[in-house]
């Protein structure tokens, strides 16, 4: 038998999760079953995304159920193998769905070998060569249509998708990128280590009048994980025919129905500017995972791209790292190491 702690989501958060909303587990694991593995966690992601599976609403991914493991990726150690496994072995490190726990059961067909790279860690696959590289790549070139020579603003460019497009779209010859942040120390970051030509701290002034003084000739292609005054001043200063990818929208993710955060105030400029906003879930473009994993593994490895984790230590600390980067706490991926 093995143990397992593990976080349950026990009540449905009204605005900003707060930590009673949660509570951690204990309980002892059966053996695995026919097609079944035990993995132990190495680590496992705490996403944006989550906050919405914690609201029983429609959507396009199922929410949290009450009273049980949360999940998200994970990698992992397989520690036992049930009857009838043939895809991984013990001993194997896998990438899974078992996120916000130290040890769980899946089915082995889900789980997926840990490519071996050299000088590539494991827990890369759960930031810059997993679901947010997947994100911020999809986005930048299939979604926002990137070309050459276009001025690219990203905002929330300092976390695990928004520090990656920007790299991207540098390795793809962007004459100009500018992201947004919520620290002096992550604008400093940005271009001091990912090559963003400019970027600016969004407490420090309104983002409009920001944007504006960073990007006087425009911007052709805008990468939104904010929304909000974001999503505003993009518009505002969108060229001609300039496209945005919708990715997310941080800024309204808390957001109650008595308390709504304000959206754009200048809509009728898209079509003044004949601009093209296209919303996308990474989950839909999951075939492009190969043609990515090509092109952006050996920029990691040599370095060309680089990318930061900001690791919280123990299951019992997961709501905490969650909560953490809901406030923008995190610089590059947030994790829970196990």
């Amino acid at each position: 038998m093995t143990t397992a702690h593990e976080v349950h989501l026990v009540r449905r958060p009204h605005g900003f999760p707060d930590t009673d909303d949660f509570a951690l587990v204990e309980r002892e694991l059966p053996d695995p079953g026919p097609g079944e593995a035990v993995v132990a966690n190495r680590a496992f992601s705490v996403d944006p995304y989550m906050r919405g599976r914690m609201n029983d609403v429609p959507s396009y991914v199922p929410p949290f159920r009450l009273d049980a493991a949360m999940d998200g990726r994970s990698v992992g150690e397989v520690t036992a193998v049930g009857p009838d496994v043939s895809e991984v072995a013990v001993g194997d490190l896998v990438l899974g769905n078992l996120a916000w726990r130290d040890h769980g059961i899946a089915k082995a067909k889900h789980l997926q070998q840990v490519p071996d790279v050299e000088g590539v860690d494991p827990r890369a696959y759960l930031g810059v060569l997993g679901v947010p590289g997947l994100t911020a790549w999809v986005g930048l070139l299939d979604k926002a249509a990137f070309r050459e020579g276009d001025a690219v603003f990203v905002s929330g460019a300092a976390g695990a998708v928004g520090s990656l497009v920007g790299q991207i779209a540098k390795q793809k010859g962007a004459s100009l990128v500018v992201g947004s942040a919520g620290s002096a120390d992550k604008v400093a970051w940005l271009t001091g280590e990912l090559g963003y030509d400019a970027a600016f701290n969004y407490k420090d002034g309104p983002v409009g009048e920001q944007l504006e003084k960073a990007m006087p000739d425009g911007l052709d292609v805008y990468f939104d994980n904010v929304g909000s005054d974001h999503l505003e001043a993009a518009i505002a200063v969108a060229n001609d025919h300039a496209r945005i990818a919708a990715c997310g929208a941080i800024a309204h993710y808390n957001d109650t129905d008595d308390d709504p955060t304000p959206g754009p105030r200048n809509l009728f400029k898209i079509v003044k500017k004949r601009l093209s906003i296209q919303g996308f879930i990474v989950s839909d473009s999951l075939d492009r995972f190969g043609p990515f994993l090509e092109e952006v593994t050996p920029w990691v490895r040599d370095g060309r791209v680089r990318f930061a984790e900001t690791v919280v230590e123990g299951v019992d600390h997961a709501v905490e790292a969650f909560q953490g980067l809901l406030r923008g706490e995190n610089t590059g991926k947030m994790l829970v190491a196990v």
